[in-house]
């Protein structure tokens, strides 16, 4: 019995020794698990923030890439806007060299016109006299429109040509027109047959009397009534009223 007790008594001695070294150690563990725990969040907190500049470089990254290919594609753009402002400089200079030209040919062109429509007005007297009031009157607008300022140098030209083109279709067209003639102290309403710049002829309304143009003696001459009906149809053929046909008409004769 007194040795149980003496067991009991020697365990519980060890139990309270135990108790006791492991409140010592607690002792000297809790500062260092302190230390540990605030490590761990100086490393977590440490994490975070390098997780945060992780994140800030990965943008600034994105955003350089971003801004080097906005870049590039300036660069491409810039270049080709330098190559076309190249070309603009050339044109310039050619346009540049092409209103010095084309002052010079103005100052040349505008005699040559002066002289082409004063050929004109003396060409048109001397041709055979049809529709003189229509040729005159294009000739008095040419002459009127050469000291015109409001109208350019090129449009000038233009009109003189036409006119000139104008001429140049009477020789080779077939036309009718109205108009009046003396005949015998007396004017009539007759109508014209021109066939090119060949044969001009007048037949009255009635058909009664009819005459051609002498290109030599620069006269009218009568025509007996054997041309009637040929006349009449080549006026007809004129207004388009007829089919081309053969006419048998006076044709003037020419050195």
């Amino acid at each position: 019995m007194k040795a149980f007790q003496t067991l009991i008594a020697t365990a519980t001695a060890a139990v309270l020794l135990s108790t006791s070294v492991i409140a010592q150690e607690d002792s000297y563990l809790d500062p260092a698990a302190k230390k540990a725990t605030e490590i761990n969040e100086s490393a977590a907190s440490s994490q975070g923030k390098i997780n945060s500049i992780t994140d800030q470089i990965d943008n600034k990254l994105q955003q350089f890439k971003t801004l080097s290919k906005e870049i590039e594609g300036l660069e491409v753009y810039n270049a080709q806007l330098r190559r076309q402002i190249s070309n603009q400089d050339q044109e310039m200079i050619d346009l540049n060299k092409s209103i010095d030209e084309v002052s010079v040919i103005e100052r040349q062109i505008t005699p040559l016109m002066l002289n082409m429509i004063t050929g004109l007005s003396q060409f048109v007297p001397l041709d055979v006299p049809f529709l003189i009031e229509e040729r005159s009157n294009r000739i008095l607008d040419l002459q009127s429109m050469m000291d015109r300022a409001d109208v350019s140098t090129s449009e000038k030209f233009r009109r003189v040509m036409e006119a000139y083109q104008v001429e140049m279709d009477y020789g080779k067209t077939i036309e009718a027109y109205p108009g009046l003639k003396e005949i015998d102290g007396q004017e009539r309403s007759v109508e014209f047959l021109r066939i090119g710049r060949t044969t001009l002829i007048y037949q009255t309304r009635d058909g009664s009397f009819q005459g051609v143009w002498n290109k030599q003696t620069r006269q009218w001459e009568e025509l007996d009534s054997s041309y009637k009906n040929q006349i009449s149809k080549g006026l007809r053929i004129a207004k388009k009223q007829l089919a081309p046909d053969l006419l048998m008409v006076p044709v003037a004769i020419t050195d």
